[in-house]
């Protein structure tokens, strides 16, 4: 297992769960103190393969525990029937394609979105290649990556 001190380097100091800073100053005993979490995709735990390492805040890592994580949307994004993240950006790195993960009233904040989602993802899922955008139907505006 990777220090904390490496893992904060490489990732920025920002929690990949929640994606805000963390203080590489604080106890790793307080909730928002640093914590390695190991990431053992699908693939990886039937390969009995090593886990890739993403640093988290205490709390996030414990929340989040041995089962899939809940990455939120941002809360100023304007989304309908937005889809889990983690488990979008997982299905996308194993088998690639295209994806349609919210719906949004208009193209305005559709855009929003895609622009989030493709800054979001790139800290989430950094080897992941994808591309957001948004396109028109049924009178609404789709959220679509595409890897």
């Amino acid at each position: 297992m990777s220090r904390v001190d490496e893992v904060g380097d490489r990732d920025g100091w920002r929690c990949w769960l929640c994606d805000e800073p963390v203080d590489p100053q604080m106890s790793v005993n307080d909730p928002r103190g640093p914590s390695v979490d190991a990431i053992v995709t699908k693939a990886k735990s039937k390969a009995k393969g090593v886990a890739h390492e993403r640093l988290a805040h205490r709390g996030c890592n414990t929340r989040k525990g041995a089962v899939a994580p809940v990455v939120p949307w941002a809360e100023h994004l304007f989304v309908l029937d937005p889809a889990p993240l983690f488990e979008t950006a997982e299905m996308l790195q194993r088998k690639g394609g295209r994806s349609v993960v919210a719906r949004c009233p208009t193209k305005s904040d559709a855009d929003d979105a895609a622009a989030w989602l493709a800054d979001r993802l790139s800290r989430l899922a950094p080897d992941l290649a994808v591309r957001a955008s948004s396109e028109p139907g049924g009178g609404q505006f789709m959220v679509v990556l595409q890897a």
